[in-house]
């Protein structure tokens, strides 16, 4: 089977990442309920609220294979989110990184820069992308500075670029992380995971 089909399980000290399963759903939306995280308008968390029609989208693209669905494990083995490989391109060898969110016990903490700095290798040492996308809500400050201290460059912003269940408008940054870029990512990411995560 092609590395591009199949979900990998990508493991470090701080989190786990393996392959969602219908099982996890549960825990999952405890996960986006707890401290009211899923009412954050400008996050894709909110498609929890209905969580049968989110599982069965996300098992439909995954099975079409547009995406590979992530449950995120936290170092004690608890489920604190998910996240995904999405728009898929083999033939140009991009993917974007999305669909993700985190309890917010473990948000700015180590599990998600080593969330990231697992899904970005994959990307680039297994698969062989050349580009990795990441998007997110203009109106989300908090995951735009999280991307960008990954080392991701904003090729632009999508204005009026999708319309979300409530109705509003979105606004999408768009940024991305380049292969000939991806060592200096890649060292950033360890630097910061031995500064306890964030950055600084």
């Amino acid at each position: 089977m092609s590395a591009w089909r199949g979900t990998p399980t990508l493991a470090g000290a701080h989190v786990l990442l393996r392959p969602l399963d219908a099982a996890d759903l549960p825990d999952i939306v405890a996960a986006a309920r707890a401290d009211d995280l899923w009412d954050t308008f400008y996050a894709a968390v909110a498609q929890l609220k209905d969580a049968d029609a989110w599982l069965a989208s996300t098992l439909a693209q995954r099975d079409a294979g547009r995406v590979l669905p992530f449950t995120v494990l936290d170092a004690t083995g608890a489920i604190v989110g998910t996240t995904r490989f999405m728009r898929m391109s083999e033939a140009n060898a991009r993917v974007e990184i999305g669909g993700t969110f985190y309890a917010r016990r473990v948000q700015r903490t180590g599990l998600n820069t080593e969330a990231k700095l697992l899904l970005l290798g994959h990307a680039f040492d297994a698969l062989g992308c050349q580009c990795v996308q990441i998007r997110t809500d203009w109106l989300n400050r908090n995951s735009r500075q999280a991307i960008e201290r990954l080392g991701a460059k904003l090729d632009g912003v999508l204005r009026g670029h999708q319309r979300l269940p409530d109705g509003r408008l979105r606004d999408s940054a768009v940024y991305s992380i380049l292969d000939r870029e991806w060592p200096g990512v890649r060292d950033n990411l360890r630097l910061m995971l031995a500064r306890g995560g964030k950055g600084r």
